[in-house]
């Protein structure tokens, strides 16, 4: 019998209507000081937590080595999925209080990355879910006991510096920085040690994914944009990056949720390029003398 494509992203109402299905789970992703506190004072009933930096990556001791957020081992990926009562059946939905743009995107990338079937990001975030009267609470919640999650390997594509160096001033293939136009033409750098961006990449915020309520754009509107955007270029020919691998897979979702291929990613991003003596663009603005 052939799967059910499922979209991308979920309404909240939609949710709601759904949340307390058996195969779902609901995965808070929040990030912050303290978030394991601020996930136990309120979260989404039912929603486990799962934090960026000890679950979905595996931080190295030098940034330089694979950027700021590296993905985890399949090993390690494995064992948090597990931990959290997720199968290959489960319908996973995760959210954020960020429009998307932090873990939720990331963790749907990943699932996707393994070929895990039914994963959607919550369109709006807690916000939304609010918006809607979905119930809250402060319970301590346990994931259901499962069998490992066997997974073998990352099947979505991936570029290492190595081959975005390679390829970067190449008309043939583009490179997409999604951070903020400010980090991107060097004015401002607010985590990473420089200022600028990779020479020939060209910058579409992720921020231009939503809409004035915080809302992704419409499929249509997504689609418009990136075959724009994209020109003659297949998927394959596309690299997405960001400041650490994280925000880019909001633009990766927008995408996907456009109905369009999944470029690759770019994990260790700028937080990686600019750590390693790679050439650095800049652009001067009337700002930026």
């Amino acid at each position: 019998m052939k799967t059910k494509t499922i979209k991308s992203l979920i309404s909240a109402s939609e949710l709601l209507s759904i949340y307390k299905n058996e195969n779902v789970v609901l995965i808070d992703t929040r990030m912050g000081k303290d978030i394991k506190k601020t996930y136990l004072q309120e979260h989404l009933a039912g929603a486990l937590h799962v934090d960026l930096n000890e679950e979905l990556s595996d931080i190295k001791e030098d940034v330089a080595n694979g950027g700021r957020h590296p993905l985890p081992s399949i090993k390690q990926f494995s064992k948090t999925l597990s931990s959290l009562g997720i199968t290959p059946e489960s319908h996973v939905i995760a959210y954020d209080d960020k429009n998307g743009s932090i873990a939720s995107a990331r963790l749907w990338w990943m699932l996707k990355a393994i070929g895990h079937k039914n994963v959607q990001v919550l369109n709006g975030g807690l916000k939304e879910a609010v918006k809607v009267g979905f119930p809250m609470s402060s319970n301590i919640e346990t994931p259901k006991s499962v069998a490992p999650y066997y997974i073998d390997s990352w099947k979505l594509p991936v570029a290492t510096i190595k081959q975005v160096e390679k390829i970067s001033k190449d008309k043939e293939y583009l490179v997409i920085d999604v951070r903020a136009k400010e980090r991107y033409n060097g004015e401002m750098e607010p985590i990473d040690l420089v200022a600028g961006h990779i020479p020939g990449a060209i910058n579409v915020p992720f921020s231009s994914n939503l809409d004035e309520n915080g809302l992704f754009l419409s499929p249509k509107a997504l689609k418009e944009k990136y075959q724009k955007v994209l020109g003659p270029r297949s998927a394959k020919n596309v690299i997405v990056h960001c400041g650490s691998g994280v925000t880019a897979c909001h633009t990766l979702l927008a995408m996907s949720y456009a109905g369009m291929e999944i470029p690759n990613l770019y994990v260790g991003s700028w937080s990686e390029w600019s750590r390693n003596d790679m050439p650095i663009a800049t652009i001067k603005t009337s700002n930026n003398p």
